[in-house]
């Protein structure tokens, strides 16, 4: 299984931040602009969450398996597979997501004496956050799964190129 990389997840949010900020301007000049949601950043935040938890159970279920604690309970790798693709997934749809955000708050900054606009800009700014945040859990749910063979593997592999 191949790590996330900051530069996929950067250039995603990149992207998708240029497209919907040319997209929500071109909208705009219609004058229809839609608004950002409320449960956006609310939603971006419960993944967060939800990928923070696993990856601190996983953690500790690993320490505990590590330690030979008496009635450790262990973990299933195929599990632990699955949350790590499960991080993985949901970093790519937050960059995205987090991206398109960006990019209409940005356009929704020069709108900011109409009272709704400036609320929309907020939520797009904590959508930004939150999809900052799921990107953050991500990463750190794939660095507690991540087996101690495949950091030796790397090494090995870089010194001795085949």
């Amino acid at each position: 299984m191949r790590e996330l990389r900051i530069r996929v997840l950067a250039g995603v949010f990149v992207v998708a931040g240029i497209l919907s900020w040319a997209g929500a301007r071109l909208w705009n000049s219609v004058g229809t602009l839609p608004g950002v949601p409320l449960a956006a950043p609310i939603v971006l935040a419960l993944i967060a969450v939800v990928l923070l938890a696993t990856a601190l159970s996983l953690r500790a279920r690993l320490k505990a398996q590590r330690d030979r604690v008496p009635e450790a309970k262990g973990v299933d790798p195929l599990m632990a597979a699955r949350a790590v693709v499960f991080g993985q997934a949901s970093a790519l749809v937050a960059a995205l997501v987090a991206g398109m955000y960006g990019g209409t708050g940005v356009l929704l900054l020069e709108l900011l004496d109409i009272p709704a606009r400036r609320d929309q800009a907020i939520y797009a700014g904590f959508s930004v956050v939150a999809g900052i945040g799921v990107i953050a859990a991500a990463i750190f749910l794939e660095r507690v799964c991540k087996l101690p063979e495949d950091e030796d593997d790397n090494n090995q592999g870089a010194a001795h190129p085949a």
